[in-house]
């Protein structure tokens, strides 16, 4: 017979004496479960003792915690919260430099535990320790361990950044302009000014006064700080006003961060772990958020400077061409010009920028095509132009929504989303990479539209075709501008359209009876393999990043089903794992039977309760929940979505649910559609034998004919 659902059976360590094997009953108080455990062991005092996970981070066991103990946990007997705060106070203030930074020490690991935290940070610990930076007295290893004390005590939120004194945060600086300091003193320094200006905006303006992106930029050449360093500066840019975000984007680029990054991150000797990645997809998105401005801009038809600029492009495009004396026949030939340019409005062209997105953006993207490209530009307008009128590819149109998709495509304007590491290596491979982008890119347009024959009637057409390739080719994800272009050349309009067939496949080519009835034979035993794939991966595990108020490197977790599909493993780890994780490395485990059901999206518990996560649609998208007995959840945020239909799609079909996502759906199509292909192909190449000689009947009133084609 099972025991019941509030008893678990756990072990309780204490040093020097044997482990006591409890059924722990969960309805009865903590402090008569531990006031037992002491008798047991003839400790007196119980209040002043608590309990302890074994393993892991080694958590305080509360009221509010207890729930999460399993069947089969190992608990250590430890000092209570309040005691242990008590006493490493005292040996922090102690004269002993030995005591001092053993203390400090066990502060730091301590220090991540929330229940000791709120112990600590009642006893003003935070402001002795704080109290010690600011005297200067501390170096090395005890200096480190106070730095990530303080810092995992902030991180808890109970105390508010804007407390922190003008001179701790000079102290802090100090140690990150200083050319001569510890790896792990720099890496702590880095975190705590981080977190000073993204919670704080009072903060951020005394960090900015002390913190110059110049000595931001020497420490990237340090490959054990450089990805703190980049999160500061990444920071510092996304807390900046908008009027001083171009002043340090032109700083940025005058210190040639672009190339530093290119040379001793993304094509350094070590692989880019995912907080990198995710920093320099932050970047991106910061850097690319300049344009947003110019994206939202109109123009003013009445602007004599604009206007001087459209002038411009055509003047690049037919100089030679004396100016006629006289208003009307000037009219007259710049009418007919700007609609050689492919303008819409070929008498006041400077109405077509009038709508946002895109805005000026366009125009400045025609004009560096025009001035930079010029051999380029004058090629693709005289081409046009010298075409019959229907075929004619309008380029300025073309350049005005090529823009518009291109802001789509990479999100101009829109914020970062926490856990994306989408970043793309070829725009940090020049100075004016997002120009040279488009440049490549109308290039493309230009070439699809040959290539499909296209009249204006087919615009549209062309623009989704277009979009399809360069999205299409961004996935792959090029190192370069050059592969860019590489890339693009593969994907021509003939590829386009054989890829659609092949994806379609499915939908358009398989609609007759005989081959939907095959279809549905095929789909249980496609579905059972998906199952089963989704299975596996679930069994290799996966490593999910902890999401909280700031980005820490360390706070990653890892989840893995066992091999016999019956307990969900869990734990936390230091870094993310280059490989599989071992179970005996997973404290925590769930029951598959006691999952009750999963959430997604807005109906998780985590990201109904961290609003701060709400304008990051990509990260609702990515988050889902186990909710199992006795009402407990695992949140999770995936990493990416393929990750996220795995393991949403594996825990369903755990509990014996349809898997729905889209990886599914897609996967399913692919499968049948490979598996039909073969088993037609089969059919085609079977050898009939011939039949032998018909024996000859009595003529017969009726003659058939049968067509077999």
């Amino acid at each position: 017979m099972p025991p019941p659902a509030d008893i678990v059976k756990v072990a309780i360590e204490w040093p020097g004496a044997n482990a006591q094997l409890i059924e722990m009953d969960q309805k009865r108080p903590l402090t008569s479960i531990i006031r037992e455990v002491c008798d047991g062991w003839s400790l007196s005092g119980s209040e002043q003792f608590a309990l302890r996970y074994a393993d892991g981070p080694q958590l305080y066991i509360t009221e509010q915690s207890r729930s999460e103990i399993k069947n089969g946990t190992i608990l250590r007997l430890a000092i209570s919260p309040g005691r242990a705060a008590r006493q490493l106070l005292e040996r922090i203030q102690s004269h002993g430099i030995d005591a001092r930074l053993e203390a400090l020490k066990e502060l730091a690991k301590l220090s991540a535990d929330t229940t000791f935290a709120a112990e600590f940070i009642n006893m003003e610990g935070i402001g002795t320790l704080a109290r010690l930076v600011e005297s200067g007295t501390h170096f090395g290893e005890m200096l480190a361990f106070t730095l990530t004390a303080f810092l995992e005590l902030m991180d808890h939120g109970i105390v508010s950044w804007d407390l922190i004194s003008l001179s701790f945060i000079k102290q802090i600086a100090g140690y990150v302009n200083q050319p001569m300091v510890d790896v792990s003193i720099l890496q702590r320094s880095l975190a705590i000014l981080e977190s000073m200006v993204l919670n704080s905006h009072s903060l951020y303006h005394r960090v900015a006064q002390e913190i110059t992106v110049g000595q931001l930029i020497g420490h990237l050449s340090n490959q054990e700080i450089q990805t703190y360093a980049i999160a500061l500066i990444n920071a510092l840019f996304l807390k900046a006003p908008e009027d001083r975000r171009q002043e340090m984007a032109s700083t940025l680029a005058q210190k040639h961060l672009r190339s530093i990054i290119l040379n001793h991150v993304i094509r350094g000797n070590r692989p880019i772990k995912a907080e990198m990645a995710h920093q320099l997809y932050v970047l991106q998105v910061l850097t690319f958020n300049l344009l947003e401005e110019r994206m939202m801009t109109k123009m003013d038809p009445n602007d004599q400077t604009h206007r001087d600029v459209i002038f411009e492009l055509r003047r690049i495009a037919f100089d030679g061409e004396n100016d006629p004396t006289g208003t009307e026949k000037r009219k007259t030939l710049y009418a007919k010009d700007y609609k050689m340019l492919g303008f819409t409005n070929h008498v006041n062209p400077a109405m077509d920028f009038t709508q946002t997105p895109p805005g000026m953006l366009a125009l400045d993207n025609m004009l560096y095509l025009a001035k930079v490209h010029q051999d380029t530009y004058i090629r693709i307008v005289l081409e046009n132009s010298s075409r019959e009128d229907k075929h004619e590819c309008p380029f300025g149109r073309c350049a005005i929504d090529l823009t518009r998709i291109l802001c789509e495509i990479l999100q101009v304007g829109e914020l970062p989303n926490e856990g994306c590491n989408d970043y793309h290596p070829m725009f940090f491979t020049h100075d004016r990479a997002w120009e040279e982008f488009f440049c490549i890119c109308i290039q493309l347009l230009n070439k699809t539209w040959k290539e499909m024959r296209a009249t204006s009637e087919d615009f549209n057409k062309v623009m989704q075709v277009v979009r399809e390739q360069i999205t299409r080719a961004l996935a792959m994800k090029p190192s370069s501008l050059d592969q860019l272009k590489n890339k693009l050349r593969g994907l021509n309009y003939s590829e386009i359209l054989r890829l659609r067939q092949s994806e379609r496949m499915s939908q358009d080519d398989f609609q007759s009876p005989p081959i939907i009835e095959l279809r549905e034979r095929i789909q249980p035993e496609i579905l059972e393999l998906i199952k089963q794939q989704r299975l596996n991966r679930l069994c290799e595990g996966s490593c999910f990043r902890k999401v909280g108020n700031r980005r820490r490197q360390e706070k990653f977790w890892f989840c893995r089903l066992s091999l016999n599909h019956k307990v969900l493993h869990y734990g936390d780890l230091d870094e993310s794992p280059q490989g599989e994780v071992p179970f005996e490395m997973l404290s925590d485990k769930i029951p598959v039977s006691d999952i009750k059901s999963v959430v997604t999206g807005k109906d998780c518990p985590h990201m109904k309760e961290k609003s701060a996560l709400k304008q990051n649609k990509e990260v609702l998208e990515l988050a889902f929940s186990v909710l199992y007995d006795p009402d407990e959840t695992l949140n999770f945020v995936a990493p990416n979505k393929y990750e996220y239909c795995i393991w949403t799609d594996g825990l369903c079909a755990l509990l014996g649910r349809e898997m729905s996502s889209d990886l599914t759906r897609s996967d399913l199509d692919t499968l049948i559609s490979m598996e039909m292909k073969l088993r037609l192909l089969d059919l085609e190449n079977i050898t009939i034998p011939e039949a032998p000689p018909p024996v000859p009947k009595e003529p017969s009133s009726y003659n058939f004919t049968y067509n077999y084609s």
